[in-house]
């Protein structure tokens, strides 16, 4: 495993890393053949790295009115938007492998209103957009703009949900430097050899 790029916020040797924090890097390393920076990051903070992922879990791998695409495509088009470049490259790989789309990603992070994506997932990123950026003015008609698309409170609180905690992570990347993987760059763009 190679260390984040951060000389600030160093990554603790895996071998100093409490059992359960240490196992998920292996198993994640297993999965993809490479440890994401973000989890070598947030090494650096025991307690915050468990409730972060716990967070991140229930959020984003959950079963739901919102496919895994659509998660996906929310903390893409908040982190183009919040200029964090490790959340827009990690999870534009993600988002392209879970939608099968080897462009999608790229459109949803430069202009989400003119990716080929569905009218009610453009109402979905409206809505995200603007939790992120401008929660404070979200009013009953950001909850009527919603409706025709059939969200249900649950979606809705889903779609807000992952906008706020990926403001929160767009932050953390930023503030320690954090870069995204050589291995993101290139995933779900070419067929799997």
């Amino acid at each position: 495993m190679s260390p984040p790029p951060s000389k600030r916020f160093p990554a603790p040797p895996l071998d100093t890393l409490p059992d359960d924090i240490r196992t998920r890097l292996l198993a994640v390393q297993e999965k993809s053949g490479f440890v994401p920076n973000v989890f070598l990051t947030l090494a650096y903070r025991p307690d915050e790295f468990r409730a972060f992922f716990a967070y991140h879990d229930a959020l984003m791998e959950k079963d739901g009115g919102l496919t895994k695409a659509e998660r996906e495509m929310i903390v893409v088009a908040t982190s183009a938007a919040n200029q964090c470049q490790y959340c827009v490259i990690a999870h534009g790989a993600i988002l392209r492998i879970r939608a099968k789309n080897p462009v999608i990603a790229d459109q949803v992070a430069v202009n989400y209103r003119k990716a080929d994506i569905t009218p009610r997932q453009k109402a979905m990123l409206d809505f995200a957009m603007k939790v992120s950026a401008d929660a404070q003015r979200v009013s009953e008609e950001d909850f009527a703009a919603l409706a025709p698309h059939g969200f249900s409170d649950d979606d809705i609180w889903d779609i807000a949900a992952i906008s706020a905690f990926f403001a929160l992570s767009n932050r953390l990347a930023n503030f320690t430097g954090m870069k995204p993987n050589e291995e993101f760059y290139l995933m779900g763009r070419l067929p799997k050899k």
